[in-house]
């Protein structure tokens, strides 16, 4: 078998190399605050600054460096509502004008990626941020008929700005043959995820959020009207709390865990492509997601000299030279030119998959939750922070956001994502058997 990887490969992600989780101890843990916020992801930095910028005192609780989970290694697509409640069936979508519930949604999304923005403005966040546009590459012929039906939803609804692609516009766009259609959003881009996490960590602290580092949390007790938190770095006492862990929810908190699927998505990025091989790959910058039930995405770097490729290499643990090997197949596919290509990072963090397709914010024992975001995490978890902490400003009820109703649960699982690797697997080859059915 050939070597697929450069002489300087790394199992670091890809996004690091800019700026990377590290060693921090510039906040103890306070005795006690007005609210504290578990989690330093995107949510739980949105949902600290928020709260700050009402005048409230905030402690942000994490388990290990901030930036470490999912935050910093996401693909750094961007979107507002193109994969709400997406399901990974291939069933045909509703009508075209959607239910009440439905347009809510989309709504909202569509207002949290101007959330998204406005904060990226506001506070002169360095982080690449492009809105570029998104390709929704169809994987067979019914799919495109299906997006066909959701894009005029997302018009209605949302900013999208989305229009079916013709055949000579998608192949001026995506140097593939692959795909039987594609559909441009145009109100969609891409940022540094690793650069716009760490604006949001400095705009928290600097307006007087606590970030504690490796301050994991291992039990809530109600303590009258306010809550106990037993860290491994000492209690605090807090009067109200914010769980936004998503994709590594723990055992301090058993009814969340069972209610949200941890998921590893798997990434690499190339070595730097020649210059004319690059240019031609995607030549207008978009990103690009597919519409299998096992979704691929993709894009250039920020500087434009590599492909960077994601999706669930599988659905069991690998290690990263195993899942490049799976993921570099997968690209080769799609560009047969990258064949000689060298794979120079992979890499993996978890999503937060849930029972119904949906995020959630909401209460269970007096602790309200900001979770799922279901692999759209760089607009929708910055979203749902923002939004819990606003309903905790206005003391607002939890139906003022279209996503205020509580996390659906299975009585088969407990937090432990069992039957993964038998699901997976089995869209996998559902997606491969719609394939050659649309190629025959």
């Amino acid at each position: 078998m050939p070597n697929i990887f450069s002489p300087d490969f790394s199992e670091t992600p890809y996004w690091w190399k800019d700026w990377r989780p590290h060693d921090d101890s510039l906040s103890d843990v306070p005795k006690e605050t007005d609210v504290a916020v578990i989690g330093a992801g995107y949510a739980g930095l949105s949902c600290a600054i928020e709260l700050r910028k009402a005048g409230l005192d905030v402690v942000v609780l994490e388990a290990e460096l901030p930036g470490s989970g999912a935050s910093t290694v996401s693909g750094g697509q961007t979107s507002g509502g193109a994969n709400v409640g997406k399901k990974p069936t291939g069933r045909k979508l509703d009508s075209a004008s959607g239910s009440g519930r439905e347009i809510a949604l989309l709504q909202e999304a569509s207002d949290g990626y101007r959330t998204f923005e406005r904060l990226v403005h506001d506070h002169k966040i360095d982080c690449h941020y492009q809105r570029s546009g998104r390709i929704v590459a169809a994987w067979t012929h019914e799919h495109l008929e299906q997006w066909k039906v959701k894009l005029d939803k997302l018009n209605r609804h949302t900013c999208t700005d989305g229009h079916v692609m013709s055949t000579p516009e998608l192949r001026a766009e995506l140097d593939t043959l692959i795909y039987a259609g594609g559909i441009l959003l145009k109100y969609a881009g891409q940022v540094h995820p690793s650069l716009y996490f760490a604006g949001l960590l400095t705009v928290a602290r600097s307006i007087g959020a606590a970030v504690c580092s490796r301050a994991a949390v291992a039990r809530i007790t109600r303590q009258g009207a306010a809550f106990l938190l037993a860290t491994s770095r000492g209690s605090i006492v807090a009067r109200r709390v914010v769980i936004t862990t998503n994709g590594y929810t723990g055992e301090f908190m058993p009814d969340l865990q069972r209610r949200v699927i941890p998921v590893t998505s798997h990434q690499i990025a190339t070595e730097e492509l020649p210059e004319d091989l690059r240019r031609s790959l995607i030549p207008n910058n978009r990103v690009v997601a597919e519409t299998k039930r096992i979704s691929n995405y993709y894009r250039m770097s920020p500087d434009g000299k590599r492909m960077l490729f994601g999706g669930r290499a599988r659905f069991f643990r690998l290690n990263p030279r195993e899942s490049a090997a799976i993921l570099r197949a997968q690209l080769v596919a799609r560009f047969p030119q990258l064949r000689d290509v060298k794979i120079a990072y992979s890499w993996g963090g978890l999503v937060a998959l849930t029972f119904d397709f949906l995020p959630h914010i909401n209460r269970t024992e007096g602790v309200y939750y900001a979770l799922g975001c279901n692999g759209s995490g760089v607009t929708m978890m910055t979203h749902l922070g923002h939004k819990t902490a606003r309903i905790l400003i206005e003391d607002a009820g939890l139906e003022t956001s279209a996503y205020g109703v509580p996390l659906p649960s299975n009585r088969l699982y407990r937090g432990k994502p069992w039957f993964m690797p038998a699901v997976g697997t089995y869209y996998q080859v559902r997606d491969v058997i719609d394939k050659a059915k649309d190629r025959a």
